[in-house]
């Protein structure tokens, strides 16, 4: 290396050795910055941003919620998407509530079709959840099932469309199971949504036991906790009349997507996201 070679990299060093001090305090600074206007955020607001936990609800997982959990993700709220077990309304909510007891602070809780029976139940006594969100869903009041409901009113065309399987139960013994038939899904559960993506759904559509469906409510919090309800006008699982009727009893704040399926979370995420922006806004 020449002379005049090694002077430039012996100054690149020293530069580079200059500098380093100035851009690692630049970087602390814009941190420094961010947190600081992150902070001043959260003061203006008085608190932080309820956490969102979802509960889907049978023939259905949690990748139901995709599109809504984007969209509040992006607005900055906390959000956890359960498994729901679908073995029973009992043991379903327990598992919900087990779920609950991770989240610190206040919680905004939202369920789906059937995850409405086991939020409602999963919800009872517990001082954090502060808003109970149902989406095309059953509001069961204590001693009603989730199937009894469903017939309360006329309309629903699930019936016809189900295969049943038997399953074994952890004490001994079989359950019984029920599945949505793949080729008629997407009329039953998800008409408004394209027809590759209710093909993913029905492939991987989890089953739920009659025992849930038949189990009656042991407890309803929506007489303690402000609800809000999301009507599926177009839904042939649960009847439309059914959840109006059920959302009214509640006393809940409910809006009507006319041309909504049953699958709504999926077809219309920006109106559910909305419904529960709205719940959350509503206890800060």
């Amino acid at each position: 290396m020449s002379r005049s070679s090694r002077t430039r990299s012996a100054v690149r060093t020293l530069a580079t050795v200059a500098l380093a001090p100035i851009v690692a305090g630049s970087l602390l600074a814009a941190t420094a910055a961010s947190s600081s206007a992150a902070a001043s955020q959260e003061a203006e607001t008085g608190k932080a941003k309820p956490t969102v936990v979802l509960v889907h609800g049978a023939f259905a997982d949690a990748s139901s919620w995709s599109d809504v959990i984007r969209r509040l993700r992006h607005d900055g709220y906390p959000v956890v998407a359960a498994a729901n077990p679908l073995r029973g309304l009992s043991e379903d909510a327990a598992y919900v509530r087990s779920v609950l007891a991770t989240v610190a602070g206040p919680v905004v809780l939202v369920g789906h079709s059937y995850g409405g029976s086991v939020i409602t139940q999963a919800a009872a006594g517990d001082p954090d959840v502060k808003a109970l969100v149902y989406i095309a869903a059953f509001i069961p009041e204590t001693g009603e099932s989730a199937g009894e409901l469903a017939g309360k009113f006329p309309g629903s065309t699930l019936g016809e469309t189900l295969n049943t399987a038997s399953y074994p139960l952890p004490g001994g013994g079989t359950g019984t199971e029920l599945t949505i038939k793949q080729e008629r899904f997407r009329k039953q559960f998800a008409a408004d949504v394209p027809a590759t993506t209710a093909a993913i759904m029905a492939a991987t559509q989890r089953p739920v036991s009659t025992l849930a469906l038949e189990e009656k409510a042991a407890e309803a919090a929506w007489k303690d906790i402000r609800s809000y309800a999301l009507i599926a006008g177009k839904d042939n699982n649960i009847p439309p009349k059914a959840q109006q009727w059920m959302a009214e009893r509640a006393d809940a704040r409910t809006v009507t997507v006319e041309g909504a399926s049953h699958a709504v979370s999926v077809s219309e995420p920006a109106a559910v996201t909305d419904l529960i922006r709205r719940a959350a806004r509503d206890i800060r």
